[in-house]
């Protein structure tokens, strides 16, 4: 054992700041397929409630402490939000620029990233990336004031609540955060390349499984095979790929022949561990 030592030179570390907001948007099968930009993100105040002790009194005295249920909770403030973020704010678009509130609200998923910062590198010392499950947006007031003197622009306000979704070996959780100064540089590019999408690769939001897999056991680079297709007899031929999955409508389809009724769009999806390399083709439109 040593002597404790407070505030050596690289070890004053803080966090700060908050960007790269992303919106996943699921499809029917809770899939979060689809990543959009998030621009204008100004404040993600995250709000956990639960987890409270509920002390068991037995022999005139205290037995035990039994602990509440721990829930995930923020507030998101930005001056914009992606236009596919309507859907998840209660509005309906029926026909192209009129919009319908009070309807149903959907679930989506968001990530975001918060500085970390040391005395040595400042704010290049590193970054945390936040992934956040299940989430469903709640009103909020929007006050629209007069142009004056001193204009601003109108902060836009959402508190969210989140839905733990299953991970592996551990209690569900809504929330998962990733250290870049923790972890090993090649999953977390991946990782990356995953969330914020690349040249022929689509941006999105992996389940909490397969991104435990990526930092436990490594990825793998693969490349997906061109699915053939038989505009005759309207057959496509699904390939066999370790570490793809091919997809039609967010439906895994299994190797072979396939047969289409409709103008259907064949995607390609990386298995746990395996992640696409940039500039290929991941999905593919046939005509019926």
């Amino acid at each position: 054992m040593s002597k404790i030592v407070w505030d050596q030179v690289g070890e004053r570390v803080y966090e700060t700041g908050v960007d790269h907001g992303v919106l996943y948007i699921p499809n029917n099968n809770g899939i979060y397929v689809t990543g959009v930009a998030w621009n204008g993100l100004t404040t993600v105040t995250e709000s956990p409630s639960g987890a409270e002790s509920n002390a068991q009194y037995a022999d005139n005295m205290k037995y035990l402490n039994l602990i509440s249920a721990e829930q995930f909770a923020a507030t998101l403030e930005a001056f914009t939000y992606p236009r596919e973020f309507q859907q998840f704010d209660g509005l309906a678009t029926p026909t192209p620029g009129v919009s319908v509130g009070q309807q149903n609200r959907k679930p989506f998923g968001l990530s975001y990233r918060t500085l970390k910062g040391n005395d040595v590198q400042g704010q290049k010392y590193g970054y945390k990336i936040h992934l956040v499950y299940g989430l469903t947006a709640a009103p909020s007031e929007r006050a629209n004031t007069t142009v004056n003197d001193s204009p601003e622009a109108m902060p836009l306000s959402w508190a969210l609540d989140a839905t733990p979704v299953p991970v592996p070996n551990l209690d569900p959780s809504a929330h998962l955060i990733i250290d870049s100064t923790d972890v090993d540089s090649v999953p977390l590019a991946a990782l990356e390349q995953i969330l914020y999408g690349a040249t022929g690769v689509d941006p999105r939001l992996p389940m909490p499984g397969e991104i435990l897999a990526m930092f436990e056991s490594g990825v793998t680079v693969v490349t997906p095979l061109h699915p053939a297709y038989n505009a005759g007899t309207h057959v496509i031929t699904i390939p066999t790929v370790v570490g793809v999955e091919y997809q039609v409508g967010g439906e895994t389809v299994p190797a072979g022949a396939f047969t289409i009724t409709d103008d259907v769009i064949v995607t390609a999806v990386p298995t746990p561990g395996h992640v696409f390399a940039s500039d290929i083709d991941d999905d593919w439109a046939y005509e019926f």
